[in-house]
């Protein structure tokens, strides 16, 4: 926003480090229990944070109809009214991610069961400080705003002569104004809808509730799920290695001289022999010849 009061940078700022402080976390406690640390698990801080801020938005935009609604009402009730919108939707969205991971953790795979283990436990955690950390987090912005405090500095926006004679950095950085003579206080106002809301509300709710766009959304959804069921008969299983290194990498020409040249020979059998034999004797080098001919 561009009031100088209501801009919340520094509540987006805290719903980033809640995330962060949940895959420290969780990280932390994973290695203390000596769960393997793989290349794997370092993709899962950009889950979570995707996750996180997920459930930040869905807590700030509670926050803003709830003030809405009670313009006279204590922090409590506001608190109250914005865990009673939001912590239903975080709760269900956590336990559908976190479920899903801790399935993923009866893999035979080591690899795959360390990443669900580190990730599952960090969904954990994001949960945890969203509803603690990021909760306390608003009520303080909330407080910011009541005193009528600049966003960046915190310091009290008012009207004042000597305000005047200021530089204009110092009147924008902790005033909010730039101009120099007149400054307004900010008015403790309730919050404003949000731009999105309102195109959803007067604009595309409208738009999709038409008897036409109905039909046609129902045609359009008609023929993605039977596009979706044909690609699911054309999936096959299976991991192609060539296709996990890049285009101008040597491994290309390799897999496709080898599935051109060698295909109709199949796999290779190696034969190892564990034990120290005594090559030099001809009797176990015959041993040997003989066991190969048996395999062949």
């Amino acid at each position: 926003r561009l009031s100088c009061i209501r801009n919340n940078v520094w509540l987006a700022c805290c719903g980033v480090v809640s995330a962060g402080l949940a895959v420290l976390s969780s990280f932390g406690l994973m290695l203390f229990c000596g769960v393997p640390f793989v290349v794997t698990v370092a993709n899962a801080p950009f889950l979570i944070l995707g996750v996180g801020v997920d459930d930040m938005f869905i807590m700030i935009a509670s926050w803003e109809q709830s003030s809405r609604k009670k313009e006279k009402s204590g922090i409590k009730c506001l608190l109250a009214e914005t865990y009673t919108e939001a912590a239903l939707s975080v709760t269900i969205t956590t336990l559908t991610d976190v479920l899903a991971f801790f399935i993923g953790t009866w893999t035979a795979f080591p690899s795959v069961r360390s990443f669900c283990l580190y990730t599952g436990t960090a969904f954990v955690f994001c949960y945890i400080y969203t509803m603690t950390f990021f909760g306390a987090i608003m009520v303080l912005n909330h407080k910011r705003e009541q005193g009528n405090r600049h966003w960046l500095t915190c310091m009290p926006v008012g009207v004042g002569k000597d305000q005047a004679e200021r530089s204009c950095l110092y009147n924008a950085c902790c005033i909010g104004k730039c101009s120099r003579g007149l400054y307004q206080l900010e008015t403790k106002q309730p919050e404003s809808k949000h731009p999105m809301s309102v195109f959803f509300n007067k604009y595309y709710g409208p738009f999709v509730t038409n008897k036409w766009i109905k039909l046609f959304v129902v045609l359009l959804y008609g023929a993605y799920l039977g596009g979706s069921i044909y690609g699911c008969t054309q999936i096959r299983e299976g991991i192609d290695l060539r296709n996990l290194a890049s285009d101008d990498s040597y491994v290309i020409p390799y897999y496709d001289d080898s599935k051109k040249y060698f295909s109709a020979y199949g796999p290779r059998v190696m034969v190892v022999i564990t034990e120290s034999v005594d090559y030099w004797n001809e009797t176990v080098r015959l041993g040997i010849e003989n066991c190969m001919q048996n395999l062949e």
